[in-house]
């Protein structure tokens, strides 16, 4: 007996891809109104700008590709894939940058290899990565996180810095984030205790970002009432995370920090929600999104601590992704018979 099976994303008759993505979207506001609380104009001027290449690429290939184009504008993929982009770029990313980072999003990830169900790769995660080889001091040039960003960074310095490549004293606004630092000074030797403050919750994953850390898992505890995401792969990923960032704190706690650290801080509840539980490109069986999301947990983890990157969510999600077939092999049901 041969079993024939329809391409990602699987996706049952009760509902269809639009509604899934307005989910995420959904999803995704609790964090994205904390950024721009944070940062102000240079996240709006992101996400617009992330969403306007995103649907003008999508236009471009559905014409050049033949494919109706109302239908696959309206199903908010590309939507999903600029706001994942525009959140994880640095707030007041140059125009060019943002283009470029959907370029390789929405042509080279995902229409190139046939469209959305067909791409092998998560969209968002490789036009990040290819930004951030290609661009490596802009994609380092976050802003210093203030309350309210909209009273010091006016609404002209946005737009000067997005368009005209810089505003007068910008490199004093901007710094490295809690991630970089931490790592940058425990390779120079130095104790955690004297890099970063171990005080009570508020600035365990610095200013910011862990509030806009706890706002993701809102927004994916919404998703697990809405039934839009499977738990063995947030929980697969976050628990492998703190499994090994537990192991070598206990060991080391001068020189690794805590589980909780990790975990709320940098990209990690975003990647755990939004990234790793991608319906295209993660495992499709029960212990394959197990082992699927528990080595991206450790991936990152691994990159996060001896690795050239402070935050390794795009790069273990990528490299998983070439993994995913071969798991899905070796975990799905055996039917024997006919």
């Amino acid at each position: 007996m041969i079993f024939t099976q329809r391409t990602s994303p699987h996706i049952s008759a009760s509902t269809d891809v639009s509604h899934i993505m307005r989910q995420v979207l959904y999803a995704l506001l609790p964090g994205t109104v904390l950024l721009v609380w944070y940062f102000g104009w240079g996240m709006l001027s992101n996400l617009l700008l992330a969403v306007l290449f995103a649907e003008g690429f999508e236009w471009g290939m559905l014409k050049l590709r033949n494919r109706p184009i109302r239908p696959f504008l309206s199903d908010y993929s590309a939507v999903v894939t600029a706001w994942l982009l525009a959140v994880a770029l640095p707030a007041f990313a140059p125009w060019w940058l943002i283009a470029v980072a959907m370029l390789f999003a929405i042509v080279i990830a995902k229409h190139l290899y046939g469209g959305l169900g067909y791409n092998p790769f998560n969209p968002a995660m490789v036009g990040y990565a290819a930004v951030l080889v290609s661009y490596p001091v802009q994609m380092t040039g976050w802003p210093a996180p203030q309350d309210f960003s909209f009273s010091h960074i006016g609404l002209m310095q946005a737009v000067q810095q997005v368009f005209l490549g810089g505003t007068t004293g910008w490199d004093a606004l901007t710094g490295a984030t809690v991630l970089d630092t931490v790592k940058v000074n425990l390779h120079l030797h130095k104790a955690l205790a004297d890099i970063y403050p171990t005080k009570p919750f508020g600035l365990l994953g610095g200013k910011a970002w862990e509030w806009v850390n706890v706002a993701w898992l809102v927004g994916g505890l919404w998703l697990f009432y809405q039934r839009v995401i499977a738990w063995q792969l947030p929980v697969a990923f976050l628990g492998s995370l703190a499994l090994m960032a537990t192991v070598f704190w206990v060991i080391d706690s001068a020189h690794y920090a805590s589980a909780l650290f990790h975990l709320f801080s940098g990209a990690a509840m975003l990647g755990a929600f939004f990234i790793v539980t991608d319906p295209v490109t993660a495992s499709t069986t029960p212990r394959g999104k197990l082992i699927y999301a528990a080595f991206i947990g450790v991936l990152v983890y691994v990159i996060r601590t001896w690795g050239s990157y402070p935050d390794a969510v795009a790069f273990s999600v990528i490299i998983m992704n070439m993994v995913v077939p071969l798991v899905d092999y070796y975990t799905q049901p055996r039917v024997y018979g006919t």
